[in-house]
């Protein structure tokens, strides 16, 4: 089986005020299937933008990202989409669910993107809110959701179609500290229990001790 991610001499530059500014300097870095790995770094150290060109979401960049065994760089705009839907999987800072859709619909509606069974895509969403422990709130819209609730359902989101990589930016970072641990305590579950992949970008020392491995990204460098 092809490694869910492979990046090596990742770079990314920005020219501001005349400048130029080297974000990512030749990033190296491989995730292994079924391998949770936490990303380290302070704010600004382009950890965001690792995750935006290897979740294929920003061009622009130098080298080579392949995901699930493709080459990113030689697929044009409908590829790297199509990419993005079967392989990957997004969690965010902010939960960025659908305010008039319910949890369960919230679930389902990237399966039927994906132009899954709508039967099937139903039960496959309730199997995973039952799993984070919303079984009672699977009816509910966001705005009737706790903060973590919310989370928890963009993580069922993001495994709803079990891609061969999660990738998370801060994903507990707008939650207080015991909200965070039960978020990342059931994330972390729960794409084990999925066999999935994942890398986890975070400031939290703490929380990312409970990952399989973790890489730490320097001024523009991992190490």
């Amino acid at each position: 089986m092809s490694e869910p991610l492979v990046v090596t001499g990742l770079a990314r530059s920005f020219e501001q005020g005349g400048k130029r500014i080297d974000v990512l300097r030749g990033v190296d870095l491989a995730v292994r299937a079924g391998e949770i790995v936490g990303l380290l770094g302070p704010s600004g150290s382009g950890k965001s933008t690792l995750l935006q060109a290897v979740g294929l979401l920003e061009g622009g960049f130098d080298g080579s990202i392949r995901i699930a065994g493709e080459e990113a760089g030689k697929l044009g705009d409908d590829g790297r989409t199509r990419l993005r839907r079967e392989a990957l999987g997004f969690v965010y800072q902010f939960h960025h669910l659908l305010p008039d859709f319910t949890a369960e619909e919230n679930v389902v509606l990237p399966q039927l993107i994906r132009g899954h069974d709508p039967a099937a895509a139903g039960e496959r969403a309730r199997t995973l809110l039952d799993a984070l422990g919303l079984a009672e709130r699977r009816d509910h819209r966001p705005a009737q959701l706790s903060g973590g609730e919310q989370q928890r359902v963009a993580v069922a989101r993001a495994l709803a179609n079990r891609p061969a990589l999660v990738l998370a930016d801060e994903p507990t970072g707008n939650l207080d500290e015991a909200t965070a641990d039960r978020v990342l305590a059931e994330l972390l579950r729960l794409v084990r229990g999925e066999g999935a992949a994942a890398l986890i970008a975070t400031h939290n020392e703490r929380l990312a001790a409970r990952m399989d491995r973790v890489v730490r990204l320097y001024e523009g460098l991992l190490a």
